[in-house]
């Protein structure tokens, strides 16, 4: 303990005296300032995360740490848009996506040398990487939807003419078209 009656605020650098002390991860901080870095809401031993020197509560750390992408902090079945830039995360540039390129749809082509050839790079497909879907073997990291890119399992692509495609872009592509049609929740829109 420092001379002067206290250990130093982990927030705000200032003497925690042992009435106002909150303790967490071996440093000391006062209750007004045991707060989210990012929201600002209280915290105490059941609501906290700690990244560094940095304290969250569980939902922040979750949104700025914790795993991006389909299926992962939407709830409900929602898919968010937000990729967290209020958080001081900056998204991250994909490499453009490659449709499929193979020339030779022969299946006793494809088979020539004893294994499978990805439709998608027309590269040899290997039994460590190989994934099934729509009738061919595809590299794992290959097996994504034509449109969007994203990764896809053989219980939840589309297919059509030889090509992959996530749900969501197969419907918007491929769909039923027209009034009453891919508005989501019973909404109708009229266009002019």
């Amino acid at each position: 303990m420092p001379f002067g009656g206290g250990n130093k605020c982990g927030c705000c650098q200032k003497t925690v005296y042992f009435a106002e002390e909150v303790q967490c991860d071996g440093r000391s901080y006062h209750k007004s300032c045991f707060l989210c870095m990012v929201c600002r809401k209280n915290l105490d031993s059941t609501t906290v995360a700690i990244h560094g020197d940095e304290v969250y509560c569980k939902a922040c750390y979750g949104k700025k740490y914790g795993p991006k992408g389909y299926g992962y902090g939407g709830g409900a079945g929602t898919l968010s848009m937000d990729k967290g830039e209020s958080l001081g995360i900056k998204p991250e540039e994909q490499a453009p996506h490659r449709p499929t390129n193979n020339p030779n749809p022969s299946k006793f082509a494809q088979k020539f040398g004893g294994s499978d050839v990805c439709p998608r790079c027309s590269k040899a497909v290997y039994a460590a990487e190989k994934v099934v879907g729509a009738g061919s073997a595809w590299h794992k990291s290959c097996f994504r939807c034509a449109k969007c890119g994203k990764g896809l399992e053989s219980t939840t692509l589309a297919d059509k003419d030889g090509e992959i495609f996530c749900k969501g872009c197969y419907a918007k592509n491929f769909g039923p078209k027209g009034f009453g049609y891919g508005q989501g929740a019973g909404a109708l829109s009229h266009a002019q």
